[in-house]
């Protein structure tokens, strides 16, 4: 697998990402329940993006001094392109997220712990799954266009579903461990299992939490894919990916009481789909280059946003 990334870079990353969650966890409130505010989550959105900027610049920098200009503004503009993707397609876990904390009533003060593990384990399984997506590329060609063909029917799905809600009470996984669990009626605080009578129990924040990484399971399936479209860089598509699950967490608790009003983004999301699958589909018949991949990207998450704000605008005018 070729990559720009040394062992040192990687080292170094990976030292970032535990002092950043050791921090998250241990110093700045991780540790005792409370709702996020809309203030709190403004500000940690704000520290993630301009970290991925930031690292994103001493990533250019550094490639600059070593491999030339060529190099760094190439890497440093995949870097970006797939930090957006990766970052757009996330909200789309925000909706499922809120869709499973509603149907389970979690109280909002306990949602951010059940959120903290689900981004541990997150970054654990999209680790193994980019390691192990990019020594296939490397290896099979012929992945690129499965990985094309994949994105472009999910992204149709996406299309054709994007208005219909699941049924969370047929989920597979919750009527399993319903089935064979013991599962208490209430909370336990922030807990995800207590001891009654010698006997253990789990709690329902417990299978929130299940779910969640089974989203995330899901959704990087997704994601992944979408992001080797734009470059096959393990070192690249890694910390762009990381740094979107970072801050998964803080654009959750800053997007929750207003993502009713994105309800066209998943349209978006599902046409940036569609077009990096056929980038992938077309590689060797015409390489997309990746400004245009950018901007189109770009255009398309944008014009949805701003479609979703103004279709809500009219509804209110009407109910007005």
């Amino acid at each position: 697998m070729i990559s720009i990334g040394t062992p040192l870079m990687w080292a170094g990353f990976i030292a970032f990402v535990l002092v950043m969650l050791a921090l998250d966890l241990f110093v700045l409130g991780g540790r005792w329940a409370h709702k996020v505010s809309v203030k709190e989550a403004a500000a940690w959105s704000v520290v993630w993006v301009t970290l991925a900027l930031a690292f994103n610049g001493l990533l250019w920098w550094w490639l600059d001094g070593t491999q030339g200009r060529e190099v760094a503004n190439a890497k440093a503009l995949e870097f970006l392109t797939g930090y957006l993707i990766e970052k757009s397609l996330s909200v789309d876990n925000i909706f499922v997220f809120l869709m499973i904390f509603g149907y389970f009533a979690v109280p909002a003060e306990y949602q951010r712990r059940v959120l903290i593990y689900g981004v541990l384990g997150a970054i654990v399984m999209r680790a193994v799954m980019i390691l192990a997506g990019a020594w296939a590329v490397a290896q099979f060609h012929w992945v690129i266009y499965l990985f094309g063909a994949f994105l472009v029917i999910t992204g149709i799905k996406m299309l054709v579903f994007a208005d219909k809600e699941p049924d969370l009470a047929k989920n597979p996984v919750l009527r399993w461990m319903r089935g064979h669990l013991r599962i208490t009626d209430g909370y336990h605080e922030e807990k995800f299992s207590v001891m009654k009578d010698g006997v253990r129990w789990f709690t329902p924040l417990f299978l929130v939490l299940v779910l969640i990484e089974v989203t995330d399971l899901i959704f990087a399936v997704d994601s992944i894919p979408a992001i080797f479209a734009i470059t096959t860089d393990p070192f690249i598509v890694f910390t762009s990916n990381i740094f979107a699950i970072l801050g998964l967490r803080a654009l959750y608790f800053l997007l929750a009481d207003i993502a009713g009003r994105f309800h066209l983004l998943k349209y978006g999301l599902a046409l940036v789909l569609v077009f990096v699958g056929v980038k992938m589909l077309i590689v060797d018949v015409y390489q997309v280059p990746i400004g245009i991949a950018l901007g189109v990207v770009a255009i398309i998450i944008a014009s949805s946003i701003v479609a979703s704000l103004a279709a809500t605008r009219q509804g209110r005018g009407r109910s007005a």
